[in-house]
């Protein structure tokens, strides 16, 4: 398992976002060099967990919660089949393209090791927006890319420092229930009745997903 691509982007002026001034930094592209990997802040304050790397809508995205967000070049492959084109790595907007690791399939909690410094945690998978279907060009992306069920994993960072691409990933740390980024996905967009087996995971959700969860609880219960 291994990094096989760093991206980060630069604010870019697009048509398809609701952001206050157009922005958006959805346009990852791969660097060479190392960079530098830290908790950014917390949500509506901190960016994104790269240096370097633009987030704009800070009502949406970045944060600790949301520090970096990691896509499996298989999965990029594989609707590079189904779109009938290729995508590039960093195409759908992701900081760490990996290969060899089922980032979908990690668990709630899971820590990775990236080279010989970063550690980071599995939090919850990516749910789709306009700003995404736009950047891709692909008509009804949100609904396909839901219905899929392969969201990829954000992740904050446990222990800072610098990755490049081409650094080993390790899992250092598996947790014992069985709530995976698919599952985790599902129940947030699709199947809100998988919501009470997301709680398994306890504080290692999204506090937004955990939340969510909660309070569909109390309502069953009440």
């Amino acid at each position: 398992m291994k990094l096989l691509s760093l991206n980060v982007g630069r604010p870019r002026a697009v048509p398809y976002t609701d952001h206050p001034r157009g922005v958006t930094g959805i346009d990852k592209q791969p660097v060479d060099g190392p960079v530098r990997v830290a908790a950014p802040g917390p949500k509506g304050v901190g960016a994104s967990g790269l240096a370097g790397d633009a987030v704009c809508d800070l009502r949406h995205h970045g944060g600790n919660d949301q520090a970096v967000y990691a896509v499996a070049r298989e999965d990029l492959d594989d609707w590079g089949r189904e779109l009938g084109r290729p995508l590039a790595s960093g195409s759908f907007g992701e900081n760490l393209t990996t290969e060899g690791l089922d980032v979908s399939g990690a668990r709630i909690g899971e820590h990775w090791r990236v080279g010989s410094e970063v550690v980071l945690e599995v939090t919850c998978g990516r749910v789709p927006c306009r700003t995404f279907q736009g950047h891709l060009g692909e008509q009804r992306w949100v609904k396909r890319f839901t219905q899929k069920g392969a969201p990829g994993a954000y992740l904050r960072v446990i222990e800072p420092g610098e990755i490049r691409a081409g650094d080993p990933i390790e899992i250092v740390h598996r947790p014992d229930h069985e709530v995976t980024v698919a599952l985790a996905f599902r129940a947030e967009t699709t199947e809100r009745t998988l919501l009470p087996r997301v709680l398994a995971a306890s504080d290692a959700l999204h506090p937004e997903l955990l939340e969510m969860a909660e309070k569909y609880v109390a309502r069953q219960g009440g």
